[in-house]
This record gives C-alpha cells, sequence and structure tokens, in this order.
C-alpha cells in the first residue's frame, strides 16, 4: 500500500490542519477516502487488521459477488474482466488491494478506534489503540454491515454437545464431509453454505427457517436480479412489490411442498425491513432433490438436542448459525445519540446526525441494488459533503 505522501500533496481539510478520518479499511472507507482525496481532501483510513478488506478475507471460500462486476467497481477504478461477470472472494480482495495502491490512500493498520468524542474546535477526537488520541475534522464510520456475528442466546445452548458455530467462522465443507449438519437462518449466507455442505459430501444437510425469504434468480436470460434492484429503488415499494409476485411465479418454482412458501410480504417491502432476496446458486435445485430438507426455526436445545418450532427434534452432529451480524458502534458512537433502537446509523451518507455535524456513516444498509454500488455512490456524496462543509468554515474565518 503506499502513503499519500508520495505523490502531491493534498491540502489539509481543516484549518488547523487536521484531515478527515475514515474508520475502516473495506470498500467503503476505500471509497470514501479515494472520494476525499480527489476532491484535495486529506483523508487518513485507519483500520484496525493488519491488511484492507479484512473481512473479506475471512468469508468462506466458495462466496462469489451476487451483483455484477460493472456494478460493484468502487470510484476511479474499474474490476478487471478478466474477475468475470460474478467476483470470487479472493479477487474482491486483489482488487481493494490494489484500489488502495493505485489511489495511493493513507492507510494505517493495526489502529482499532474505540470513541469517537466532539473536540473543542467542532472537529472531533478519536481515542484509539496504543492510547491514541486523533483529531479529526470529520469523521466517516465504515466500520462494516458485518462487524459483529451475533449468535441468538438460545435456551440450554450451552448443553449442547456437538459443534455450534456462526457462520463467520465456516470457511468450506471439508469438515462436514460425511457429518448430519444444520444450518440455521436462510438469508444468502445460510443458502449458500447449505448447498456448499451437499456439494462437499455433507451426510445430511438441513436448513432451519422461521420466515420464508424471496427466492431469485441471480440472473434470468442475461439479466441480473441486480438490474432489477437498482430499478426498484426508483418505484413505489407497492409496484414494486406487485411486480414482483407474477415475475416470481414464472421465474422460480413454489416450493411451498418442501417448507419454503412464497412469502406475503411483498419483496421490496421486506428489503425495506432487511430481509434482502435470496439469490439461488443452487438452494432451488437441492431442497427439491432433497439434498437440503427445510425444518422449523430453532428454539433452544435440551439434552444435547436441538428443539425446533413445530416441537421437533433434531440431533445433527453441528450446527452452523447463519443468523447475522451486529453493527458493533454502541461503544464507538452510540454515546452521541446518533443510533437507532437497533444500533443502526439513524442516517448515512452525506447526512449527518442532527448534533453531530461532521459525522458521516456508508456501509450499514443492505440495499437491494447491490452494497458496493451504494457504498460508490456514497463516497462521492460524502465527499461532496465534506468539502461542502469545510468550505463553508473557511468562508466564517476572519481575513
Amino acid at each position: 500500500m503506499a502513503d499519500s505522501t508520495a505523490s502531491a500533496q493534498p491540502r489539509p481539510a481543516h484549518p488547523a490542519g487536521h484531515p478527515v478520518y475514515v474508520i475502516g479499511a473495506g470498500p467503503g472507507g476505500l471509497a470514501a477516502a479515494q472520494a476525499l482525496r480527489a476532491r484535495g481532501i486529506r483523508a487518513v483510513v485507519l483500520e484496525r487488521a493488519d491488511h484492507v478488506g479484512a473481512s473479506w478475507r475471512r468469508h468462506y471460500d466458495r462466496l462469489r459477488l451476487h451483483t455484477t462486476r460493472r456494478l460493484s467497481a468502487l470510484p476511479g477504478l474499474p474490476m478487471p474482466r478478466r474477475f468475470g461477470r460474478w467476483v470470487a472472494r479472493d479477487d474482491v480482495v486483489r482488487y481493494l488491494e490494489k484500489y488502495a495502491d493505485v489511489h495511493q490512500l493513507e492507510i494505517v493498520t493495526g489502529v482499532e478506534v474505540f470513541r469517537v468524542e466532539r473536540a473543542p474546535d467542532g472537529g472531533w477526537t478519536l481515542h484509539a489503540s496504543g492510547g491514541r488520541e486523533l483529531t479529526g475534522a470529520a469523521v466517516v464510520v465504515a466500520t462494516g454491515h458485518n462487524h459483529t456475528p451475533r449468535l441468538p442466546d438460545w435456551p440450554g445452548r450451552s448443553s449442547f454437545t456437538g459443534e455450534l458455530r456462526h457462520a463467520a467462522e465456516y470457511r468450506n465443507a471439508a469438515p462436514y464431509a460425511g457429518r448430519d449438519v444444520l444450518v440455521v437462518g436462510v438469508g444468502n449466507t445460510g443458502a449458500e453454505i447449505a448447498v456448499d455442505l451437499v456439494e462437499g459430501g455433507a451426510a445430511r444437510v438441513r436448513l432451519s427457517v422461521r420466515t420464508a425469504p424471496h427466492i431469485v434468480r441471480r440472473s434470468t436470460a442475461g439479466w441480473p436480479a441486480q438490474y432489477n434492484g437498482v430499478l426498484a429503488r426508483r418505484l413505489p415499494a407497492r409496484l414494486v412489490d406487485r411486480l414482483a409476485r407474477p415475475l416470481a411465479r414464472i421465474s422460480t418454482p413454489d416450493l411451498s411442498a418442501y417448507g419454503l412458501p412464497r412469502p406475503e410480504t411483498g419483496l421490496l417491502t421486506r428489503a425495506a425491513e432487511g430481509a434482502i432476496p435470496v439469490q439461488d446458486v443452487g438452494l432451488i435445485d437441492a431442497v427439491r432433490t432433497g439434498r437440503v430438507e427445510v425444518v422449523a426455526a430453532v428454539e433452544g436445545f435440551e439434552d444435547g438436542k436441538v428443539v425446533l418450532a413445530d416441537g421437533t427434534r433434531a440431533a445433527p452432529d453441528a450446527v452452523i448459525a447463519a443468523t447475522g451480524y451486529l453493527r458493533g458502534l454502541d461503544g464507538l458512537v452510540g454515546h452521541l445519540g446518533v443510533l437507532d433502537p437497533r444500533g443502526r446509523p439513524t442516517v448515512r451518507g452525506p447526512r449527518t446526525p442532527a448534533g453531530a455535524p461532521g459525522l458521516y456513516f456508508t456501509g450499514f444498509t443492505n440495499p437491494i441494488s447491490g452494497m458496493l454500488r451504494e457504498l460508490a455512490l456514497d463516497a462521492r456524496r460524502i465527499a461532496r459533503a465534506v468539502a461542502k462543509r469545510e468550505a463553508d468554515r473557511a468562508s466564517r474565518l476572519p481575513g
């Protein structure tokens, strides 16, 4: 990674010379830093891990983007055509490394920010590892949507004698060959892990479902589902919900007989609630052929077995909980009154919370149009807002 001081030095973003600090060197943080630098604003990225794209490095091996290569690139650098239409995890990591180098971003790794507070001069003070206190003109929080694995506190969980892991720890199916595995949660991660287990030789794979998801083909006749998502964001939710029903009947089979009925709630309405449609990468066929068995939601554990919502019990060798993540923002900014009851930022992109001017958030939603696409758009908007704020500040200075 190149340091930005190796080329033309950007002008400071603050009269006192304070930079804009970007917390997190994932796609959102790198895109924001590039957009700020493109406007001549010094941006310093602080990353607690030793490399950029740390969360991407930890994802399971078979992961590919569900969004197209063209609509997943960050500002100022296309993804190479050789990556293919659906980019693999390792290629995403390579792209992020190259992105940091090409744009000569100023990145400091091995630094964790614990708390952000208002500074007396109107900027921000960041309390970081090693006793550091850093002062920034503005702060962009880009620590990621999938920050802290959420493992439900199921009753009797400690009594389970089998293997219990969060999906964040899953890498591939090799350790589960010949074993009975229960996957809990039917988001994109749970669905893909279930298929991976089947293809990797697990003896039995069950998929625990509380609420049946909308399932869409990743691509239909060459038209990616992401394109529909981009179009849908411009239309009223009720209209999209109405149009999605007949399209689903045409493109995907009815899996009600297998335990996955079509949801009553509309597709875009569910997406707005945080339930993004599951893109099919083999789940439909696996369910129809019985290789993945759909079972009821997990209610708890008892006598070493898993208790399901329909009263049945299961005794798998391993349980993989694809039960989502927490944003992990409470300690960092929770005291500022900028989070909603679910721990998510009340605003994102170029808007700053009331009472916290100069504090920006990116990457804390999972939009139907594709997260990387929205991160790229947010980056430019944030940079524009920071530049305007600093210009307004400069105009008020004497002389």
